[in-house]
């Protein structure tokens, strides 16, 4: 888990949240777009995780990819997070490709692993939790799109 935690944030932030059948990434963004939480979590254990989370961050949006069980999962957020936050499905094609990008900009590798070329480079861990970051930055950008 990655989390910087402020003793009390004053802005809402935004929770994205990749969906799948066995793991999901969720990721916390302030609307500044600073990064304040991100984290893979057990499909099991995501709902609770997110109940949690309402408890440390005041998130106002949910913003979860439109893919994998999407409608399903609305429904369980729906139906789990009483008095909730707005849900709004974002266009996930293609994010796990970008999601292998940002890893390694994020977490630069490591010495021999510098001079592979990325193509050959293995990540080392899942990264649902950065799909969750691109997901909620694709729905900022198509807030500040401007149509000439």
């Amino acid at each position: 888990m990655t989390s910087t935690v402020f003793s009390k944030l004053s802005q809402p932030v935004i929770l994205g949240f990749d969906p799948g059948r066995y793991k999901c990434g969720l990721a916390i963004v302030g609307l500044d777009r600073s990064l304040c939480y991100h984290e893979v979590v057990s499909a099991d254990d995501v709902i609770e995780q997110i109940k949690s989370l309402r408890q440390t961050y005041p998130i106002s949006l949910i913003v979860m990819g439109d893919q994998t069980g999407a409608k399903i999962w609305k429904q369980a957020l729906l139906e789990q997070l009483k008095e909730g936050p707005n849900i709004i499905l974002v266009d996930e094609r293609y994010s796990s490709l970008e999601a292998r990008d940002r890893y390694w900009e994020m977490f630069p590798p490591k010495g021999l692993n510098r001079i592979l070329p990325q193509s050959m480079r293995s990540i080392p861990r899942p990264i649902d939790d950065i799909v969750a970051i691109l997901l909620i930055e694709r729905y900022l950008n198509k807030l500040t799109e401007v149509e000439i």
